[in-house]
């Protein structure tokens, strides 16, 4: 049996920024990370573009690498089984490892519309691997979901005619509004692209540590992966909008309809029905929490772990952290919890710091990154940023926008709620994100302003430096 006094469960971003955490607040402490691929998801290059944004590169290493960094660590690479949380014992395929201290980091897996083999989901580096097996013998795929994953599959694969199916009217609803999907729809008309420019923005090519393949993909993924079917011209897409899918039909009942020849069939809700090689389903995550069966462990309604403002878990000295679990306390104004590498860096970073400071009976302040929801991606060659209830998220369309857009340049859209700011979308170079940030956590009174605030004549950084 081995022990430790803090036992971390997922190799992903969540678990490694936790164990990273607990060896620089407690380098004389035991840690043991137990991961289930041979490689972990190390953050390093980590850039602030202000107080509480960030960007950083997400590396997979070797196990040694982190070792090297954090002598006290100790990494087992097994699946988990089960655990005892009475007697404080994780059982791994290979390892009994008994624990004070246990932090769940366990991810999520892709929630499949169907059980087919023709029906894939994109989530870490072997789904990755497969989806590229399929590109190189495919003419048609058709891509089911509206979020940052299917997104960029959309823009990124070439040689391919692409059916994108959306129960939204406008792409990309998850993070951005019908105006900014318009100001993007332009970049679904494919252009030769140069493959040697450089990425424009720090790589993120992994997330959240899973135990059913290794760690999730951030935006860049698609990088430095050949993504280009059989086709010898460019993409074309058709989107069906406001539409799920209503039956998957096997070949003989797709040939009868459509009287074309493809390995499988849809159904759509708006009557359609397409065929093609094969389906890739971005539909969302599903918490890893199978291993947690007989604990009687309190999951939220999405199937997350549920965990107070301390990271903790309805069980004693079990806490979690990253995409496996979920928020229960009453948030920040202006904060959400949404499941991106963004906020499983930081929640395994806090993570670290209430088990130790609850090991050495110290005082738990909870982190200010809890105080304002910021994230950065890239959409279509774009940088976004996100900040805020950047949607107007709970403000029950009781608020105002401020828009100012510059075709193929920039999208800048603010909200305001009684002359206050609640919320920003930056797409392109903008470089407010600071003023942004500052004007949303100060509550400061905007109404003097009004449209000036962003009338492009007039450097109104200036006002609140």
């Amino acid at each position: 049996m081995k022990q430790a006094t803090f036992v971390i469960i997922g190799g992903g971003i969540a678990g490694v920024s936790c164990a990273e955490g607990i060896s620089f607040l407690a380098p004389e402490e035991s840690i043991i990370l137990i991961s289930s691929s041979p490689t972990i998801k190390k953050v390093s290059n980590l850039k602030h573009l202000t107080k509480l944004l960030s960007e950083f590169t997400v590396e997979e290493k070797s196990s040694e690498s982190l070792v090297q960094g954090c002598s006290s660590l100790t990494i087992i690479h097994s699946a988990v089984n089960s655990i005892d949380y009475k007697n404080k014992l994780v059982f791994t395929s290979n390892e009994t490892v008994k624990y004070e201290k246990l932090c769940i980091c366990s991810g999520a897996s892709p929630k499949l519309i169907d059980s087919n083999p023709l029906v894939i989901g994109i989530r870490d580096t072997d789904s990755v691997q497969e989806f590229q097996k399929r590109l190189v013998s495919s003419k048609k795929m058709l891509v089911i979901g509206n979020g940052g994953i299917a997104t960029e599959l959309v823009h990124e694969v070439e040689g391919m005619e692409i059916i994108w199916v959306i129960k939204n009217n406008h792409i990309s609803a998850t993070f951005i509004d019908p105006g900014a999907a318009e100001f993007f729809q332009s970049s679904l008309i494919k252009e030769d692209k140069n493959t040697d420019l450089p990425t424009k923005r720090l790589k993120f090519t992994v997330e959240e540590g899973s135990p059913k393949g290794g760690a999730a993909l951030g935006p860049d993924w698609h990088s430095q992966v050949d993504l280009r079917g059989m086709l010898q011209s460019k993409s074309s897409v058709t989107i069906e909008y406001s539409s799920e899918v209503e039956k998957i039909l096997n070949k003989s009942e797709g040939m009868k309809l459509t009287n074309e020849d493809w390995p499988i069939f849809v159904k759509l809700t708006n009557g359609k029905v397409y065929g093609c090689d094969f389906i890739v389903s971005a539909t969302g995550v599903v918490p890893n929490t199978s291993f947690l069966t007989d604990t009687g462990i309190h999951l939220s309604p999405d199937g997350g772990i549920t965990v107070d403002w301390k990271m903790e878990t309805s069980l004693a000295d079990v806490y979690a952290a990253g995409d496996v679990c979920t928020t229960s306390w009453e948030a920040a104004s202006q904060w959400f919890q949404m499941r991106l590498w963004t906020q499983a860096h930081q929640m395994g970073l806090y993570a670290a710091k209430a088990m130790v400071t609850n090991l050495k009976g110290e005082e738990l302040l909870q982190d200010f990154c809890f105080e304002l929801f910021t994230h950065v991606t890239k959409f279509f060659g774009f940088k976004v940023i996100l900040l805020g209830l950047f949607n107007g998220q709970r403000l029950e369309n009781n608020y105002e926008i401020l828009l100012r857009v510059t075709k193929g340049l920039e999208y800048i859209k603010l909200i305001l709620k009684d002359g206050r700011m609640q919320g920003a979308v930056l797409i392109g170079e903008t470089d407010l994100e600071e003023m942004c940030e500052n004007l949303i956590l100060n509550q400061l009174d905007l109404s003097p302003f009004g449209e000036d605030l962003l009338d492009p004549n007039i450097d109104i950084e200036d006002y609140f430096d």
